[in-house]
């Protein structure tokens, strides 16, 4: 599943290509996937719609309309957003396309951060597996439907402190690992960068959260926002790229320490990297670098 830095990657990709665009037609061929309102709602009310910028919400990604109504959408497993030429073959499991034009007056963007100029593009969400979801949001309407209402703080943001993570953390018994995952505290970090955070910070993920010390919660504070800003610096790439590899090569695989590594070297002592399930799970870890 992406997690914030997959998903912030593809939000600095597609926004600066679709800012001030049209859309022209939605067109939803999986009707499932639209979870509110129904499909023929979302489509007719997306018609000549002018988009104003995009944002992110932990792992949810955002469309922003000009009239103030906005597409929220989560990709869940397998989903994938591409931006291109509105000829291209589509992608297998393409369920929603939204065929966007340019206005009047079209933004003087950077030839290198856009796809090749195009009379009509075709933002396209493809999902083998059907589980990604998209709402609409209309301007005066509150938002009790996508579960963004429920998300905690960023952990790019200020508010991840000690004393942040203590309050909602130190009294727990659940591994801290779990915790990590919780969305209603920090929201967008997973399985992958959760194993890397606990990595970096020399904490074993099946310690239970109440047995951290003061130290180790302000290790975690300091942690948990460098590796997330690392991991999405990495992750960087180029519309073109993101293009021509279909929105597929743009993960952070050669810069993991520990996730997927388990039976390899730890890249800090060497010693082998183990594997266990904590919380239904899988979960690696160094047994040296991070004891329990």
């Amino acid at each position: 599943m992406p997690e914030l830095p997959e998903v912030e990657t593809i939000k600095r990709v597609i926004e600066p290509q679709i800012k001030g665009l049209v859309i022209e037609k939605a067109t939803v061929r999986r009707p499932e996937v639209v979870a509110h309102p129904d499909a023929d709602t979302f489509c007719k009310t997306l018609t000549n719609q002018v988009i104003s910028h995009m944002e992110r919400r932990g792992k949810f990604l955002m469309i922003v309309l000009q009239s103030g109504d906005r597409i929220i959408l989560h990709l869940r497993m397998t989903g994938g957003l591409l931006l291109t030429p509105a000829d291209d073959p589509e992608e297998k499991h393409t369920h929603i396309v939204l065929c966007l034009k340019s206005p009047a007056k079209q933004a003087n963007l950077p030839k290198q951060d856009t796809v090749e100029a195009n009379d009509s593009l075709e933002l396209r969400f493809s999902d083998m597996r059907r589980f990604g979801r998209f709402w609409l949001i209309r301007k005066d309407e509150t938002d009790i439907f996508s579960g963004t209402q429920k998300l905690g703080i960023e952990p790019l943001t200020e508010s991840v402190t000690v004393e942040y993570l203590n309050a909602r953390f130190g009294k727990r018994k659940k591994a801290v690992k779990e915790c990590l995952l919780d969305q209603g505290v920090i929201a967008g970090i997973g399985n992958i960068y959760s194993d890397e955070i606990l990595f970096t910070a020399g904490i074993h993920p099946a310690r239970p959260a109440a047995s951290l010390t003061e130290k180790e919660w302000e290790t975690l504070a300091a942690v948990i926002p460098e590796r997330i800003s690392y991991f999405i610096e990495t992750n960087s790439i180029s519309a073109k790229d993101y293009l021509e590899t279909k929105g597929r090569d743009y993960r952070n695989t050669p810069f993991l320490q520990v996730y997927g590594h388990a039976g390899k070297p730890c890249p800090k002592c060497q010693e082998t990297l183990c594997r266990m399930v904590i919380g239904g799970r899988s979960s690696v870890y160094c047994p040296v670098c991070q004891k329990g």
